[in-house]
């Protein structure tokens, strides 16, 4: 895996997690949406403390507070966004959401060029809530992506404030455990007895693999060998993605209307990559401290 080219791990762990959230959608006749977000997150987060063994003794208490904060909001992102993939084409789901980031990446800019790339992607959000109705695109849908969006942007933020406190992968391993915790009650109560079925755990156990730690493992070794401008124009296939995963595994149609957002949202999101160059560093990211992957986030 080493000796491929890096572009073409991170390619595979964009296709993992979008395939692995339409392999999701599939399950949630059986188990709901917060049933499967009990699953993933649940399985991923004892596949994390098995591996990172966290030290939880001695943590100083804004370290703790951070952690508990930073496990609430990836809990809540994931649950909003499968409550959002209930009642939204995949590639609608993931083209709303993704605005949370690029939020982030414009935020405190005062370069009026940014306020285009904002422009852009808010004038393809509003195209989806005010023509989506016509191809069944449900308000609440909108609203649950927009909330899982604003969930991302803090996810960004606080997984700096707690990459720098915890080493490797501890904080996430802590923060997973933590939003468990949080969609246990709903997702037993959604998801029932059928939480217990062979196949239900054996499907989120799949969603956990190709959402988690399959794109988690391909971007340990893409991440060394990228610079931060090649990584941010890759993930700007992200809606895109999504919309063919969409199509091949679930039979979502590919409207006009879906398809001009995603290249307006895609179009904001490498212009604010390619304008950015000048301020960010071109040497490789480190795996440690990059956060703005959907992998980590979406355990």
């Amino acid at each position: 895996m080493k000796a491929a080219p890096p572009q073409l791990l991170l390619l595979g762990s964009i296709g993992s997690v979008q395939f692995g959230s339409a392999f999701a959608a599939r399950l949630f006749p059986q188990a709901g949406p917060a049933g499967l977000v009990l699953l993933r997150v649940l399985l991923a987060a004892v596949a994390l403390l098995l591996v990172a063994r966290p030290r939880v003794r001695g943590v100083p208490r804004p370290d703790a507070g951070a952690v508990i904060a930073f496990g609430l909001v990836l809990a809540a992102m994931n649950w909003s966004f499968y409550e959002a993939l209930a009642r939204l084409p995949l590639g609608v789901a993931v083209t709303i959401e993704f605005v949370g980031p690029l939020a982030v990446a414009v935020a405190g800019s005062r370069r009026l060029i940014d306020l285009l790339w904002v422009a852009l992607a808010g004038g393809g959000v509003l195209l989806l809530a005010l023509r989506g109705r016509q191809a069944g695109i449900h308000p609440l849908g909108v609203v649950l992506a927009l909330t899982a969006a604003s969930c991302w942007a803090c996810y960004i933020l606080l997984s700096k404030r707690v990459g720098r406190s915890f080493p490797a992968l501890d904080g996430l391993a802590m923060a997973m455990a933590v939003g468990s915790l949080l969609v246990l009650p709903a997702g037993i109560i959604e998801g029932g007895s059928a939480l217990l079925r062979p196949s239900v755990l054996a499907g989120g156990f799949a969603v956990a693999l190709l959402s988690s730690l399959i794109p988690y493992s391909l971007e340990m070794v893409a991440l060394r060998r990228l610079s931060a401008s090649t990584f941010g124009l890759l993930m700007s296939l992200e809606p895109a993605m999504a919309a063919l995963a969409g199509v091949v595994i679930l039979s979502q149609p590919l409207s006009a209307v879906l398809a001009l957002a995603i290249v307006m949202v895609v179009a904001a999101s490498v212009g604010t990559t390619v304008a950015g160059r000048s301020v960010e560093p071109a040497e490789p990211l480190s795996p440690e401290t990059t956060s703005v992957r959907r992998s980590e986030a979406r355990t």
